[in-house]
């Protein structure tokens, strides 16, 4: 784990980008049984079910380690995913010559600070408050509701979020939840990373909810608490193809930068 950390760390220093999400260092903390590991003293990669990550340690790119990394770790069939996060050129050439097809990208987008920030009230009947323990069912089942679709975020279950609640960022407050009499309608989940950085970590809308503004409302809400935090710059992660959440996004000021984007590749 120590030897991951490291060169984990060394190739977000250099890409400016981490190589490894949230969902594989939880496993790795959590449940070490499901990760089977390749590490080498510059390189590792990983395997959790159908998901593959292969980092290597900048100063000892382009010298064969990943290719090797990636014979070594590849299963003979079955369908796998790995992530290029920064949409690295590295990268895009392994999967072209492993038979990885390019099939989602992930855009961040940013947002100062600095820029001011629309108001927002809820309207009449409507409240928008802090996160509380009574709260984690209904949480569960707006979240199930609004990403039934989506690959990673609709899986959570109580486990898995009690877990990030005790990840040392998690802050009640800082799960916003809207809700109409005892029914929760939809809730903005904010992440502190630093003094300076903060994220629209999720945002989720019970679908029998949608069309009253919700979304805009709850992102305003927890854009608020970043700012009243004190940190700079907030980010987000949207899929590049889904323009109604980009319209939005961009309407409260976030902007796209070409290098601000993670990109799946799949083999069947």
């Amino acid at each position: 784990m120590q030897a991951i950390s490291e060169i984990a760390a060394a190739a977000e220093a250099a890409d400016g980008a981490a190589p490894l999400d949230e969902a594989t260092w939880l496993a790795l903390r959590h449940h070490p049984e499901t990760v089977t590991t390749w590490v080498r003293t510059d390189g590792f990669a990983l395997l959790i079910g159908e998901d593959l990550s292969l980092v290597v340690r900048p100063e000892a790119r382009g010298q064969g380690l990943g290719r090797s990394l990636l014979e070594e770790a590849l299963p003979a069939t079955g369908p796998l995913r790995a992530w290029s996060h920064g949409d690295q050129p590295a990268a895009a050439a392994l999967a072209r010559r492993f038979g990885f097809d390019r099939a989602r990208e992930l855009w961040v987008m940013r947002r100062p600070t600095a820029e001011p920030l629309p108001a927002y009230q809820a309207p009449a009947g409507l409240t928008v408050r802090g996160y509380q323990p009574g709260d984690a069912d209904e949480v569960l089942r707006v979240n199930a509701a609004a990403f039934a679709s989506h690959p990673e975020q609709g899986a959570m279950d109580a486990a898995n979020l009690a877990e990030r609640m005790a990840e040392p960022w998690f802050d009640p407050a800082g799960l916003l939840v809207a809700t109409d009499g005892d029914r929760l309608l939809g809730f903005h989940w904010t992440k502190q990373h630093s003094e300076t950085l903060g994220e629209v970590y999720v945002v989720g809308i019970d679908p029998a909810a949608q069309g009253r503004g919700l979304g805009k409302l709850l992102t305003l809400a927890g854009l608020h608490h970043l700012a009243g935090l004190g940190v700079n710059e907030v980010l987000l992660y949207v899929e590049s193809d889904n323009a109604p959440a980009v319209a939005v996004y961009s309407g409260l000021g976030f902007r796209h930068a070409a290098a601000d984007t993670h990109v799946m590749y799949r083999r069947p």
